[in-house]
This record gives C-alpha cells, sequence and structure tokens, in this order.
C-alpha cells in the first residue's frame, strides 16, 4: 500500500487556514480535487491582500509621498523573495512577474522569438504540452518559417530522450518543455534537456506551471534559461505568475509590450528601456498581487516544499491503487509508484468525463474534465477526455475515498 499521510505536517491545521474548504454543497463538504487548475488560498494570503488595500494601495515607482514609496519597496521585494524561493541568483533582474505561465511563454516566444528565428531553425517540444507552450511556439514558428518538432511521448507516458536526442541538433533553438505533464502527471526530465539543449547552443523554456507549486525548484540547478510559473497553482492569487529567465537573455532580448514604466527615456522620435526586470513589466503591475504572491511562498516554505511534494506523492499513489479496484476505468500517465506527480487523469468506460464530473459535483467532489489545454495529447491517446483528479498538501486519503465511493455509483447508475 502507499505510505501513509506525511507525518512532517499537520494537514488538520493546514486544513484551517483554507476557510474554502469548510463549505458545503446538499449537505456535503466540499472535496476539491481540482489543484491542478488553481489551488485554493489560505488566510494568511487572505490578509495580505486586505491588509494592503487598507494600508498600502498607491501606485509603485511614481509617486514620492509615503503609500508609494511603501508600495514600491513591498513590491520590488516580492521580485526578490521569489526569486530566492526558486534559487535565482541574480535576483530580482531574473525575476519577472507576469500574469500566468501563458502570457510568460508570450513573453520569450515574441521578445526572443520573432527575432532570433528564421527559415531553417527549429523548436522542440514534446507530444504532452500544454497549449500555452503548443499553440503560442506553434504561431512564432508559423511567422518566423521556423519548424516545429516534438519529441515522442511512449505507451507509458514518458519522454522517449532517444528521440529527443535525435531531434535536437544544431539546428533547434529553443526546446519547451513542461516540467511535469498536467494531464499524464509525469515529471520530465528538465535537466537532462537542458544538457542535450546546451550541447546545441539552444536554449531551454521550462513550463514550470505543474512543478512550481508542488516540489522544491531550482532554476539554476536544472540550468533552465527561462522558467515560468503561475501564482494561482500556488495557494497565490489569480492574476499573477512569473517568468524567471537568465540576466543577459533578458538584457539582449527587446520588451514584450510597451507603455509606462517600462521606459528609461522618450522623445518624440524614440524611446529607451528601464532595467530588468521593470523592462517587461508595462503599465501599473500587479501590485498587490506580487505581494500576495511572496506571502504565497512564504506560506510553501514554512511548511516545505519536500513536505509538499510527498504528502502529493503519497496520495496519488493511494488514488491509483483505489483505481486498480475497477477494471472499467483506465489511468493515463506512469503506473503506481514511478515518477509522477499529484495528479491522475482516468476515463471511465460507460460514462463520459464531463458526465462523470456533474455526477461527482452532486457528491460536492471537485474534479476537472475535458482535454485539459492538451487536446493533441487526448487525440494521441484516443480519448476526447478525460477526468482529473489533482491534490495538494490540505487534500486527505479520506476525500479520496469519497471521490473511489462517487465514482461506484456512477458506474452503477450508468450500468
Amino acid at each position: 500500500m502507499a505510505t501513509p499521510e506525511s507525518q512532517h505536517v499537520d494537514i488538520p491545521s493546514i486544513r484551517d487556514d483554507f476557510p474554502i474548504l469548510d463549505r458545503e454543497f446538499g449537505g456535503e463538504q466540499i472535496v476539491y480535487l481540482d489543484n491542478a487548475a488553481t489551488t485554493q488560498t489560505p488566510d494568511q494570503v487572505i490578509d495580505t491582500i486586505a491588509e494592503y488595500y487598507r494600508q498600502t494601495n498607491a501606485n509603485v515607482h511614481r509617486g514620492l509621498h509615503q503609500l508609494s514609496q511603501e508600495a514600491s519597496v513591498a513590491y520590488e521585494e516580492a521580485h526578490d523573495r521569489l526569486a530566492e524561493f526558486f534559487g535565482a541568483s541574480g535576483g530580482r533582474e531574473e525575476m519577472i512577474f507576469t500574469r500566468n505561465t501563458t502570457e510568460s511563454e508570450n513573453l520569450v516566444a515574441y521578445a526572443w522569438g520573432l527575432s532570433e528565428l528564421e527559415p531553417g531553425d527549429e523548436v522542440v517540444m514534446t507530444e504532452m504540452e500544454h497549449h500555452s507552450s503548443l499553440v503560442t511556439w506553434q504561431q512564432i514558428a508559423k511567422r518566423t518559417g521556423a519548424e516545429v518538432k516534438y519529441i515522442r511521448v511512449d505507451e507509458d507516458g514518458y519522454l522517449d530522450l532517444e528521440h529527443a536526442k535525435e531531434l535536437i541538433t544544431d539546428d533547434t533553438q529553443m526546446i519547451s518543455v513542461v516540467h511535469v505533464s498536467n494531464t499524464l502527471g509525469t515529471i520530465n526530465p528538465v535537466g537532462t534537456l537542458a544538457e542535450i539543449a546546451h550541447d546545441h547552443d539552444a536554449l531551454i523554456f521550462v513550463d514550470g506551471a505543474q512543478s512550481a507549486p508542488n516540489m522544491p525548484i531550482d532554476v539554476e540547478e536544472i540550468d533552465a534559461d527561462f522558467f515560468a510559473f503561475s501564482g494561482h497553482k500556488m495557494v497565490g492569487p489569480t492574476g499573477i505568475g512569473g517568468l524567471y529567465g537568465k540576466k543577459h537573455l533578458l538584457e539582449g532580448m527587446e520588451p514584450f509590450l510597451y507603455g509606462g514604466e517600462m521606459i528609461s527615456r522618450v522623445t518624440y522620435e524614440d524611446a529607451t528601456w528601464n532595467e530588468l526586470p521593470w523592462k517587461y513589466e508595462a503599465g501599473t503591475p500587479p501590485i498587490c498581487q506580487g505581494i500576495a504572491l511572496a506571502a504565497a511562498v512564504d506560506y510553501l516554505d514554512e511548511i516545505g516544499m519536500e513536505n509538499i511534494h510527498r504528502h502529493e506523492d503519497a496520495l496519488a499513489q493511494y488514488a491509483l491503487e483505489r483505481f486498480e479496484e475497477f477494471d472499467d476505468v483506465t489511468v493515463y500517465g506512469p503506473a503506481a509508484g514511478k515518477q509522477r506527480g499529484g495528479l491522475v487523469a482516468f476515463d471511465l468506460d460507460t460514462v463520459h468525463a464531463h458526465d462523470l464530473s456533474e455526477i461527482l459535483n452532486d457528491y460536492a467532489v471537485a474534479v476537472r474534465a475535458g482535454h485539459h489545454c492538451t487536446q493533441p495529447l487526448h487525440d494521441k491517446i484516443g480519448v476526447t477526455a478525460t477526468a482529473r483528479a489533482s491534490f495538494y498538501i490540505y487534500n486527505t486519503r479520506a476525500e479520496i475515498d469519497t471521490m473511489i465511493e462517487a465514482i461506484d455509483d456512477a458506474r452503477q447508475l450508468f450500468g
């Protein structure tokens, strides 16, 4: 059997930090298993947001008054805190705040890709990419004449590294790879792929949307050139994400957006750009969200990212074991006991994923249903949609049992 829930953290006390988990629907307490889409927000982060608007609300870098100075300092220090959290020794100059992972992908694709890619160049991705990566680089390649290639995913849900070595050549300019698949749960060897990329003088962009919330990340250890993440997936607010980039690359790229804040000097004829990271943060930035995101990583650090990863892994393994009780459920991704993240995508033979999600909702169980923004991957594995249960630090084995009981009732309902 899978190992018990982590003994290193007090899960009931952690659950107390998340008031939404006490909500009831139809007399049933909510079982929230859609964390790969958005995690819930603890009181500590909610309090930070409220405190900002009650005490500090002002625009940054634009006023000499006290409120503006306080907001500016807090916002700048938030960049430093996120850089520290992800192991970026360059500090705030290597940490750009964006709206989410998708915007971070687009920032690099437009600011770097449009000027650097040309016919004959190649962008290499994987068959398990999220649309935020796949569609972005696909469209940039169409504009520049570059070619997109995809590393195969084998039948067990892993990347074919031998195929990767064949695809990545001296013509490859960028590798964009999801760190943890939001459908298969596969944890990809991004450090190995970075080494292969750099051997061919290519860059690597790591989509950390599903890894940043769930495991320790050191961007310098994996040698990522770019690393993207979303705050709302790591107990932070919506509307804030980030892009780590190596300083020399960010300095050499043109801005993605133009306007206020990102300039140094403007004349009627031309303009020069602000220093990093403000060069890429045009207009009024997500001030409160950035400060709250720093509070979110404080919260995660207090629990310990190793503890979060250990707890999620135990829950995923337990869910996989429970699914083995059904002979009409297909689970996608690496098998139990293998290297995978804290989510499980599955298909019930007699019930469409959307119908199953609605039935589970009647039991106050929240899961995701659809193609999870990985439509080409679903085409490859031969299903139009899957249901997905994804776990976080506040989830329990008892909640998985509730989901399994509800799925069993759905099986009986549909014969």
